[in-house]
């Protein structure tokens, strides 16, 4: 019987979950982008809060989704993308409620 631990398709599955977070948080931050060009100031100002929050998003997750980062960070990371998500979420209802 083997001690070892067998990770088997673990580490490909959490990589691919990561690739269609970011994958999400892009085609959110275009269509935002998109709704938010004809806005004025108020729209401009939702596009460029959208637009840092994709690229914190982005520092983020993209080491976990090219499996260069660690897999130990202390459980920020997490915390972090789901805050992200809930902000880009009231961005969404700010938009479409304008």
């Amino acid at each position: 019987m083997s001690t070892g631990r067998d990770p088997g398709l673990q580490a490909e599955r959490t990589r691919l979950a990561w690739r269609r977070t970011l994958l999400t948080v892009t085609v959110v931050t275009a269509l935002a982008v998109r709704l938010a060009s004809a806005g004025g100031p108020v729209g401009a100002l939702v596009a460029g809060i959208t637009v840092l929050l994709w690229g914190a998003l982005l520092v983020l997750c993209w080491p976990r989704s090219t499996g260069t980062g660690s897999a130990r960070t202390g459980g920020r990371t997490l915390p972090l993308v789901a805050l992200g998500t809930a902000v880009l979420a009231l961005l969404g209802v700010l938009l479409v409620l304008r």
